[in-house]
């Protein structure tokens, strides 16, 4: 009888490993459309992220074909009487503190409106990162899904060009080296792949996607006396500093889509130096400024723009100045109906 010689069987074992990760680099699968969402599991109602999986049964990762492959609008295919659309923006859309039914997109589906003769489904593609050049490259995934009606929610501290490179864009504009192709060398992205379908069960059965406190710090509504904001001087927004350009990509993107830019409900206090900042993000003279800015650019550009900054009261925002509790979402939900309904391609 023939021995089984150990050191042959490690090289063999090391042989087949080499050869496997030489494979996977070549072959270069796309990992993240590897997903048993919107067939095992329930498609999720707004894109992954989470800082506390255990408690949230969601992760943060940086593969937008995972975290896309995850989400409803994946799975749903469009039909005749479907009128889509998309909503994008910072974590107010995304529902920071919000049940998936809670948020802008849920409660504007829950209004059952319609639009050119066709029931109207929205779907949530906000992300918690506040940059334009973050939105733009989720809509620029999200063009696959057909988008009849794009809705922007955006703010001025989307725009500083500091604010651009947010981690998930850093991460999705390199090129992969042959190394990175290997399981080896990406094995963040099948680590994370596979713990986010292990979290799909239990979002599939309790239909929780966040960690929800039982009590939290309120929005800041008394400041210091000052009138920073960023690098900015007093009285002017420097154009240079602000990623503008990156609006008139996103309006590209949709091509013949029509993209309404909102500029979302934001806190206004009436506390300790309110004459001076707005909320803990504003001084009073740079979102004033940006106001003005985005009235002008709007009209140069014929962008459909439109301007909801101090519809909800500041009794209706949660732990952050751009976060809305259900009450102000559905007063949001509400102004931007009537927008949704009168756009026809």
């Amino acid at each position: 009888m023939n021995q089984v010689k150990p050191f042959n069987v490690f090289v063999k074992g090391i042989f087949l490993f080499i050869l496997f990760n030489l494979v996977i680099a070549l072959w270069q699968p796309q990992v993240g459309k590897i997903s048993l969402y919107n067939s095992i599991f329930t498609g999720r109602e707004r894109l992954p992220f989470g800082e506390n999986p255990k408690q949230s049964y969601n992760l943060s990762l940086f593969d937008l074909d995972a975290m896309f492959a995850s989400h409803v609008i994946h799975g749903t295919e469009k039909t005749e009487n479907e009128f889509r659309v998309i909503v994008m923006g910072d974590s107010s859309v995304w529902g920071t503190l919000l049940k998936p039914e809670e948020t802008l997109t849920g409660q504007l589906n829950e209004m059952n409106i319609s639009a050119c003769g066709k029931n109207v489904a929205v779907y949530n593609i906000g992300y918690p990162t506040i940059s334009l050049t973050k939105d733009v490259m989720l809509l620029e995934y999200a063009m696959q899904y057909q988008p009849d009606l794009i809705l922007w929610l955006t703010t001025l501290d989307a725009f500083p060009n500091e604010k651009q490179m947010s981690p998930i864009v850093e991460n999705n504009q390199k090129q992969k080296t042959f190394w990175e192709k290997t399981f080896i060398g990406d094995r963040r992205a099948w680590a994370d792949l596979i713990r986010l379908q292990i979290y799909g069960v239990m979002w599939s059965a309790t239909g929780i996607d966040q960690f929800y406190p039982e009590t939290y710090e309120k929005a800041q509504t008394d400041f210091e006396a000052d009138e920073i904001y960023h690098d900015f001087v007093k009285p002017n927004l420097d154009k240079n500093l602000l990623a503008l350009n990156t609006l008139e990509t996103g309006f590209n993107l949709a091509g013949e889509t029509p993209l309404i830019l909102v500029n979302e409900p934001m806190l206004i206090s009436s506390g300790n130096n309110s004459d001076i900042r707005y909320n803990f993000f504003y001084p009073r003279w740079a979102y004033d400024e940006y106001r003005n800015m985005m009235n002008e650019l709007s009209e140069e550009n014929n962008w459909k723009y439109v301007d909801l900054w101090d519809i909800v009261p500041a009794n209706e925002f949660t732990n952050s100045a751009i976060h809305l509790t259900p009450a102000g979402e559905k007063m949001l939900a509400e102004s931007l109906a009537p927008y949704i309904e009168g756009n026809c391609k």
